[in-house]
């Protein structure tokens, strides 16, 4: 399994997953069809699907074009979430495959839209999975809560996303890595591993790098909207329970200026 990233917009990317042994592709939220397919051209791809983790325009908005450059495309897309284009609806635990040895599972991480869905990717056994959480899961931070609960977010980040594998590389939606470590910062200022990886982060920016992937396990470790389990954590933002914490940091986040 390989995975390529595809710049799109200002700071969106959208990814190519390939088969190696068939070259049989899928592309997670390809906004800027055109720059998907002269990537997928380039690596010799056959597109066989898309999968859209949300419907909001900077994600499923190439959908009904890349279904005009490649006819017969099968569209993803969460079955309640109203996704342009979409051909075949999924719900939690749906699962797709892709050439000989990849598996797609579908996880229903709502909040950020009602219908997000985050895909669980594995291609053969000693290959690193992969999960895509659109604006679920970002480094360091998670999605606004334009149409869920901060009970919800905690669902679709503390419970299904930490119940992935650690050594799951997280694939999302944008490059807002520097930003999020920023002010994760402010909430655990002697967080050593944030410290770190800020500093990584900044210098991958400064370089043009992306700072995608992270792993859950990193991400258990500097992501504070994944880490309000902690004691230590809830006391920070004056909270007394994990749910509480997550709708207290969202605010926090919301405001800070950065």
């Amino acid at each position: 399994m390989k995975i390529y990233h595809v710049p799109c917009l200002q700071d969106t990317y959208s990814y190519l997953i390939v088969d190696e042994s068939t070259k049989e592709g899928a592309v997670v939220d390809p906004v800027e069809p055109e720059k998907v397919l002269e990537a997928a051209d380039s690596h010799g791809v056959n597109l066989k699907l898309v999968l859209t983790t949300h419907r909001h325009g900077d994600h499923a908005g190439g959908n009904e074009k890349i279904k005009q450059l490649v006819p017969g495309i099968r569209v993803y897309g969460g079955s309640v979430d109203k996704v342009k284009g979409c051909t075949d609806k999924v719900q939690n635990g749906d699962k797709v495959s892709l050439g000989a040895d990849i598996n797609i599972l579908s996880l229903h991480t709502p909040c950020h839209t009602k219908g997000h869905i985050s895909y669980y990717v594995t291609g053969k056994e000693d290959e690193q999975p992969a999960v895509f959480t659109g604006d679920t899961l970002f480094i360091a931070g998670c999605g606004k809560f334009f149409e869920g609960t901060a009970e919800q977010m905690y669902q679709s980040l503390c419970v299904t996303l930490c119940s992935l594998p650690k050594p799951t590389r997280v694939y999302c939606g944008h490059e807002y890595a520097v930003k999020n470590l920023q002010f994760s910062l402010t909430i655990e200022p002697d967080n050593l591993r944030i410290q770190q990886k800020l500093t990584w982060a900044q210098n991958q920016k400064q370089t043009g790098q992306p700072t995608i992937p992270s792993t859950i396990e990193e991400e258990m470790e500097t992501n504070p909207f994944m880490r309000v389990d902690l004691p230590a954590l809830q006391e920070k933002v004056g909270c007394k329970s994990p749910v509480e914490a997550l709708r207290e940091l969202r605010k926090l986040k919301d405001k800070w200026k950065g």
